[in-house]
């Protein structure tokens, strides 16, 4: 177990950069099975879970090449073999090889992915979709084995707009027969990177960032090699943004693409956080009194659940109360039980989180239940007095790349131990 001593009380100032997008980085290594070519994939954060996605790649048999934040994946070798439950539960988006599978090979078992407890992430709509495109799916024993003769192409509506349907339904219907449509999908900015390396590859997608996506079928031949830069990670660099305004800092935040975090930026402005923003930048100019403000966690564009327990963290420390409701997951309030070890004031009732803001907060022996939650508590812990232990933080390396390390550059005081 590996865990994080933090001295708080020193306010983070300089400038630090957003790594690669996790969360687009994921289904762009798993798209890359539909080409059976030799794609460069650049900008790739170093995180367990791409470590994660990387093993279940050289599982199926692909060629795996890491060259710092640049990742070849050479796929030509892949073949549709029943991947191990042991290496499925290590991470929930590792599901998504089901439809880039699915597409090149016509069948695919994998067992149920696993992943951080925040809430029910049914794969049901994901089933529903390949149905409608002519896939006959079983589940039996905990495994999910799916197979079709050739995918037909296909008019699908989502009950929901889930993240990982839109984005396995975007893979399986590449080399589908025909054309599909994908209505009320996902609008988030990782959509529209992954449409963008599909077609680099010659698949012929429109419509990603948007609630309607059209795909038109293309043969396996007309794929090929592509190379590619992932987008930055939106959820990262709104984490750094509340580290620097909890602790008053002055941070100076590059390798952003501001529009995609602006329901953010919008709330923090609320809060009477000062921001400025670039054309590839984004800046936290100190910060005085946070005021509250109530956050209602949304698909995007709404607020993004993922960082509902960073703001929580920040408005513990607001003056008046905040209501938080998370419309999402609903098991995202984890973090509440070791805020309030801190001395955060904190009511859950149902699906709201009642913060009525404190003046300080404490040092306190915590434990990270999740990736966000384990974010937000060393957000927490940089504004606390004295000295916190955080354990857990494993957790924390799944979707932020050298966090300790970036923020002792920026003045806070960070040890990680190994027990």
């Amino acid at each position: 177990m590996q865990k994080f001593l933090i001295v708080g009380g020193n306010r983070l100032k300089g400038t630090i950069r957003a790594s690669g997008s996790k969360n687009a980085t994921l289904p762009v290594l798993a798209a890359c099975i539909l080409n059976g070519s030799k794609n460069i994939i650049h900008e790739v954060p170093i995180l367990k879970d791409v470590a994660v996605m990387k093993d279940v790649l050289t599982y199926l048999g692909a060629r795996v090449v890491c060259e710092g934040s640049t990742f070849i994946v050479d796929s030509a070798d892949v073949q549709p073999v029943e991947i191990s439950e042991d290496l499925m539960r290590r991470m929930r988006a590792s599901n998504l090889v089901l439809g880039s599978m699915l597409g090149r090979f016509g069948r695919v078992k994998i067992s149920y992915p696993g992943g951080c407890q925040i809430g029910s992430r049914p794969m049901n709509l994901h089933f529903k979709g390949m149905q409608a495109m002519g896939a006959v799916i079983k589940e039996r024993y905990g495994y999910i084995a799916a197979r079709a003769e050739k995918l037909t192409g296909a008019d699908i509506h989502l009950d929901l707009p889930s993240v990982g349907a839109t984005e396995n339904l975007m893979m399986a219907a590449v080399l589908a027969r025909g054309n599909t449509t994908i209505r009320n999908a996902a609008k988030e900015p990782e959509m529209v990177d992954l449409q963008n390396f599909l077609n680099k590859m010659g698949a012929r997608v429109k419509g990603a960032g948007t609630d309607t996506i059209k795909i038109e079928g293309v043969r396996p031949s007309d794929l090929h090699a592509a190379e590619h830069t992932v987008i930055p990670d939106r959820i990262e660099a709104g984490t750094h943004l509340v580290a620097a305004a909890i602790t008053g800092g002055e941070v100076t935040l590059t390798n952003v693409i501001p529009e995609h975090m602006e329901p953010l930026l919008a709330k923090m402005r609320e809060a009477g956080v000062d921001i400025i923003t670039g054309d590839d930048y984004v800046r936290v100019q100190g910060a005085g009194q946070i005021r509250a403000v109530d956050i209602k966690t949304m698909p995007y564009p709404g607020f993004p659940t993922d960082m509902q327990p960073q703001m929580m963290a920040l408005l513990s420390l607001a003056e008046g109360t905040s209501i938080i409701t998370e419309t999402v997951f609903e098991n995202r309030f984890k973090h509440v039980g070791e805020l309030r070890r801190m001395g955060a004031d904190i009511k859950v009732e149902g699906q709201s989180a009642i913060v009525e803001g404190v003046e300080r907060l404490s040092g306190a022996y915590l434990e990270a239940s999740d990736l966000r939650a384990g974010a937000a508590l060393v957000i927490a812990a940089l504004a606390a007095e004295n000295g916190t232990i955080l354990e857990n933080v494993t957790h924390i390396d799944r979707g932020y790349e050298r966090l300790e390390t970036k923020y002792n550059a920026l003045g806070a005081r960070i040890v990680r131990v190994h027990d």
